[in-house]
């Protein structure tokens, strides 16, 4: 079946606008899970204060080097 360029280009771009929706949906499903983590380990049940301290100390070690002070 042969179609026009412009047919094609449109076709492309609903093809594009579904992907990004599935990436998004895939972003948002990605974000859940790492919530459920973070309240199976209890970290929610802090208090506000103490749990930013807590994040923005992790923040300035970076992950890595926090990952390694805690297998020590």
């Amino acid at each position: 079946m042969a179609r026009t360029l412009e047919q094609e280009r449109a076709a492309l771009e609903e093809e594009a606008r579904k992907l990004e929706e599935r990436r998004q949906r895939l972003e948002e499903r990605e974000r859940e899970q790492a919530i459920q983590a973070v309240e199976k380990t209890g970290l929610l049940k802090l208090e506000t204060k103490r749990l930013t301290q807590l994040l923005a100390r992790i923040k300035s070690l970076g992950f890595a080097e926090v990952e390694k002070r805690l297998s020590a």
